[in-house]
């Protein structure tokens, strides 16, 4: 079981996966890419997916994963990511709620949740979540229904409102990581198109 610390070091840069962006190459080959180069945690995000897909490709990236020491979180599916043996769930706000997740999650099981205000995050916090996805910080396009706008000072509130480590999503590139490390307090960032897309 990793340490609050531990966990935040693992959480500075969270890599979510999508399929589109890395093409021509396949997630496993980005993925493993990011992960030689420093990425201590993935995030397999595939809204598309059956949960079958879901499943086999979590246990694709699972053997890079312990290869690098890293995490492997499932987005969404709590089923999958226990049926594969992932390190954690980052559940949202149409998904399973954070109490219920803890409540029948093994010892060791780690819960991301998304909020994107002071007193969500702490209602997180409070219901077992170990880490809080917060944003969208920056204005994007990878996620149609990601809401309004936070801003590195709505980030910086909720990261200053909990004790667990919170995490800066949406919009996020090398300039916008550098933002939000200077002045949010965050433990690190979330990226999708600036790692999968990147060439």
């Amino acid at each position: 079981m990793r340490s609050r610390l531990e966990l935040a070091e693992a959480l500075r840069v969270i890599v979510i996966t999508d399929a589109g962006f890395a093409a021509p190459r396949t997630v496993e080959e980005v993925v493993e890419e990011a992960l030689a180069a420093g990425a201590r945690t993935i995030q397999l995000r595939d809204k598309s997916a059956s949960a079958l897909a879901l499943f086999d490709q979590a246990r694709r990236l699972l053997r890079l994963t312990r290869r690098w020491d890293a995490l492997l979180f499932v987005n969404d599916r709590f089923d999958v990511a226990m049926a594969a043996g992932a390190d954690g769930v980052h559940v949202g706000p149409h998904d399973l709620p954070v109490a219920e997740v803890r409540a029948v999650a093994p010892a060791g099981f780690l819960i991301g949740h998304s909020a994107a205000d002071r007193d969500l995050a702490r209602q997180s916090e409070a219901d077992g979540a170990d880490y809080i996805g917060c944003g969208p910080v920056f204005p994007t396009e990878t996620k149609k229904d990601a809401g309004e706008v936070t801003g590195v000072e709505g980030l910086a509130s909720v990261a200053s409102s909990v004790a667990i480590p919170v995490v800066g999503i949406g919009g996020i590139g090398p300039k916008e990581a550098l933002a939000i490390a200077r002045s949010s307090g965050a433990a690190g960032v979330a990226v999708v198109s600036a790692v999968m897309a990147a060439v």
